[in-house]
């Protein structure tokens, strides 16, 4: 798991009971630690407790914050006492960060209202938002308007603005390699690789004739290979696929490992439909699978927006997405229907998996070429899901996205699969098609939906639907 860091800042304001901004400090950083956060901040002795008032101050703080920069992922802002709005404000500015910011405030004791130790943190916090507002830095805040540090309310909080820091930054320098051309039958995965550079997504193409050229020109003998072949039979069940399959699948493997770590390549977005099948006799779906699994997402059928989609839920919770279709209506229930791919699903989304072969291609290209996929039936639980996509009607980057369950209702079908409830989901379907979305959804079973929405919509400015 990776961990954030984050550039912490104590708000003061002089006349203000500036004790609060020492015991202020040590709560914070006790919390930080308990939730697993790096920071960066002012040392005590710099100022009272490290806090910034002055302009000297709020110099001093981005000087720090600049030095850092490669480290720090976003900026808490915490105000034990009512704090200094111009300082904040200047600080951030002149640090030139362009992270996240979380704003928080400390809640009054009713009991201890006094000037001694009254904090007036309600009130500071409208102050420090006004003035951000004014110099043009984006920021969240707390679910609470006051809230203690050590409540689970900021704890869960301080995570979900981890997620949304971890989707910013690395959405901004994501590298995705699209592997081999879109499916000449697949005009839905079309995309605007320009809005995407824009946004700092860049994506590194590969011809596929390349890779099956790297892949022919490797040995069966070769250490790399009999490595990824031993890996592809300890992550599935592979008893009764051809052992030509499989050293062709550890071949074609070890061929994309070798071009994804040499440019660096997050994600990978790879042809299927059917030129893999057809010229090299195998589909890519285990390896993809594998892939996905080892977060390092990576969708059919070139899918490269798609990717991003499975990308950004992946930075949230830190663990696998899926790739799938919104595939059928689940009988007469309007807020269920299947999800399914033929499949390339990650193994941690999956009750149960084996490897198999694509009932859907053998009927053009043979059997015999398509073995390799991973089907079962997906895990039971909740699930966040996401689709990205680029509008160049509008000429901006789009997004969709929401929170649902998997549950146990009966199917018996083929591929990877699963039956999905989404509240008042025929609203959600009503949007996707008349806004043009693709029928691919990206899938992570976890519930992060507002952490991703906070990342796209308000820090990369992506017009963002989030379905309720």
């Amino acid at each position: 798991m990776k961990r954030v860091t984050l550039g912490v800042i104590i708000g003061n304001r002089g006349f203000f009971p500036t004790h609060l901004c020492e015991s202020g400090r040590k709560t914070i950083l006790e919390v930080l630690e308990q939730e697993g956060i790096d920071v960066v901040i002012l040392p005590d002795t710099a100022s009272p407790a490290g806090s910034i008032e002055s302009l000297a101050e709020a110099h001093a703080c981005a000087d720090l914050f600049r030095v850092n920069r490669d480290k720090i992922d976003g900026v808490l802002v915490t105000l034990p006492n009512f704090g200094d709005e111009r300082a904040i404000a200047n600080a951030l500015r002149f640090a030139e960060l362009n992270v996240p910011v979380l704003i928080h405030a400390f809640a009054d004791d009713a009991k201890r209202m006094t000037i001694a130790d009254r904090r007036d943190s309600f009130c500071g916090k409208m102050s420090a938002c006004n003035n951000l507002r004014q110099y043009g830095i984006k920021y969240t805040l707390t679910e609470l308007h006051t809230v203690d540090p050590t409540s689970a309310s900021f704890r869960a909080d301080l995570q979900k603005f981890a997620a949304t820091c971890r989707v910013t930054k690395g959405l901004r320098r994501a590298r995705i390699g699209a592997i081999g051309a879109r499916p000449g039958a697949f005009n839905t995965v079309r995309y605007s690789e320009k809005l995407f550079e824009q946004a700092g997504i860049t994506t590194e193409t590969l011809d596929l004739s390349e890779v099956l050229g790297w892949a022919n020109k490797l040995s069966s003998s070769d250490a790399k290979v009999k490595e990824k072949l031993e890996k592809i039979q300890a992550y599935t069940k592979t008893e009764g696929i051809p052992a030509e399959s499989l050293d062709k699948m550890a071949r074609l493997g070890t061929a994309i490992d070798t071009w994804a770590t040499d440019n660096r390549i997050d994600a990978t977005a790879i042809q299927c439909w059917t030129s893999l099948e057809e010229f090299y006799g195998v589909v890519p779906c285990t390896l993809m699978s594998m892939m996905s699994d080892s977060l390092k997402a990576s969708a059919c059928e070139t899918d490269v927006a798609g990717t991003v989609s499975m990308y950004a839920l992946q930075l949230a919770s830190q663990t696998p997405s899926a790739l799938l279709d919104w595939n059928n209506n689940y009988g007469g229930d309007p807020n269920k229907c299947v999800v399914f791919h033929c499949s390339n699903l990650p193994n941690s989304v999956f009750a149960d998996q084996k490897m198999d072969y694509q009932e859907i291609i053998a009927g053009t290209v043979g059997k015999d070429n398509t073995y390799g996929t991973v089907v079962g039936r997906m895990k039971n639980g909740p699930f966040t899901f996401c689709r990205v996509s680029t509008d160049d009607y509008s000429g901006e980057i789009v997004a969709y996205l929401g929170e649902g369950k998997l549950t146990n209702d009966n199917l018996i079908t083929f591929g990877g699969f699963g039956v999905a409830e989404i509240p008042n989901m025929q609203n959600l379907l009503r949007f996707i098609c008349e806004n043009g979305f693709e029928h691919h959804v990206a899938f992570n079973l976890s519930e992060v939906a507002g952490a991703v929405e906070e990342a796209l919509s308000n820090y990369l400015g992506w017009a963002t639907y989030r379905h309720q």
